[in-house]
């Protein structure tokens, strides 16, 4: 029985920039290689690896792996979209259930539209949807995993008040080798009004335009 259900869409509320995640599919194949593959220089010091297994999967075979951790509630992918265009990628993953409820949150973005807010508006937009809604996870906990050199994803954690906790040592394959991350977290009680009223100083909250 899944855990969680899929939104179609999650949109960001009606006074921030415009900004559409929903779930990657197949019809995403072409626009997702042409975007990821104009970005990898940008992208390489930063993306992980199997160290026994070699090269990854193909854009089939890796949605079909996305359907499978939905339906098993582990997580799942956003494509962030602006004005109908792809421009980045936001995961919800490693979902663990009962005395802890916690996951891991994940992205990316086109370097064109980095620097604009779009990723920290991408990642609050997860975690209210993680933590507060009920056809969400209902998590109580969301950490961020940084390498040291990644200034710009730590500028995000910062920007969206994430907490950090310490060094994970060795904690992922990235070029040919191990490398500790820094790790950050959200908490639910950080932001009882929601971690977007917060980024967007309202503390009244706008949770009732996110969803649709």
């Amino acid at each position: 029985m899944p855990m969680f259900t899929v939104p179609e869409r999650l949109m960001s509320p009606a006074l921030a920039p415009e900004l559409m995640l929903r779930p990657l599919r197949y019809s995403d194949e072409d626009e997702w290689m042409r975007v990821h593959e104009a970005n990898a220089q940008w992208l390489a010091p930063w993306e992980s690896e199997d160290p026994l297994h070699g090269p990854g999967l193909t854009f089939a075979q890796w949605i079909r792996m996305l359907r499978r951790g939905e339906r098993e509630g582990t997580g799942v992918v956003f494509g962030m979209f602006q004005q109908g265009r792809l421009i980045g990628q936001i995961s919800l993953g490693a979902i663990s259930y009962g005395s802890m409820r916690e996951g891991i949150v994940g992205y990316w973005i086109d370097r064109n539209h980095a620097g604009r807010g779009l990723t920290p508006l991408a990642v609050c937009i997860v975690a209210d949807w993680a933590l507060f809604y009920e056809t969400g996870p209902l998590l109580h906990r969301l950490e961020i995993d940084i390498v040291p050199s990644n200034q710009r994803s730590q500028s995000v954690a910062h920007k969206v008040g994430a907490i950090y906790e310490g060094v994970r040592r060795q904690y992922m394959y990235i070029r040919g080798e191990w490398k500790g991350h820094e790790c950050y977290s959200l908490i639910s009680s950080d932001a009882p009004g929601g971690f977007t009223a917060r980024l967007l100083g309202d503390t009244r909250g706008e949770k009732s335009h996110m969803l649709s």
